[in-house]
């Protein structure tokens, strides 16, 4: 890349990551999942679905940080039960570390050197979302400072670039 685009990193410490596991593959599963979460006034980022094994899938999802007891306990209530999902997990030693800039998500090679970095630098990803201008990756909160600092190093970023923002 001659001319990256990136134009700063973001840190969003203020999430959780929740995942209900083991539910059977079927459709209307996330939208269950996610209804029962709005209809408690509870917001999703993130969402990640995987199709596992034996026709079982996880899902996937951040939420606030100040909502996630109360996310695993509904979804343990209601959704568990009524899904047969095997089991309900929160984390909220989670963050999410984004590169932000025009055209980062259409830039060939931009999410490539990202997560070659993360790997380099033997962090994690749990979870990637991309948007046109922004790409981001949750994972361990205790590894955020040396994503930024590995990030800014390969985008060749100054310090200032690199931001921590602080969702509310």
């Amino acid at each position: 890349m001659e001319q990256t685009v990136v134009s700063g990193i973001a840190v969003n410490r203020n999430l959780a990551k929740v995942s209900v596991l083991g539910v059977p593959h079927q459709p209307g599963i996330a939208s269950h999942v996610l209804r029962t979460m709005a209809d408690a006034r509870i917001d999703s980022g993130a969402i990640v679905q995987n199709l596992g094994k034996d026709g079982k899938t996880d899902l996937s999802f951040t939420v606030h940080r100040s909502d996630c007891v109360r996310t695993v306990e509904l979804l343990l209530d209601q959704v568990l039960p009524a899904l047969g999902a095997l089991e309900v997990v929160g984390d909220a030693g989670v963050c999410e570390v984004s590169i932000v800039g025009t055209g980062t998500r259409s830039q060939v090679g931009v999410a490539g050197k990202v997560f070659g970095t993360l790997r380099e630098a033997g962090i994690q990803a749990q979870m990637i979302s991309t948007f046109e201008a922004r790409t981001s990756v949750v994972i361990d909160e205790t590894q955020a400072e040396l994503a930024v600092r590995s990030l800014r190093e390969a985008f060749t970023l100054k310090p200032q670039a690199a931001q921590a923002a602080q969702a509310a």
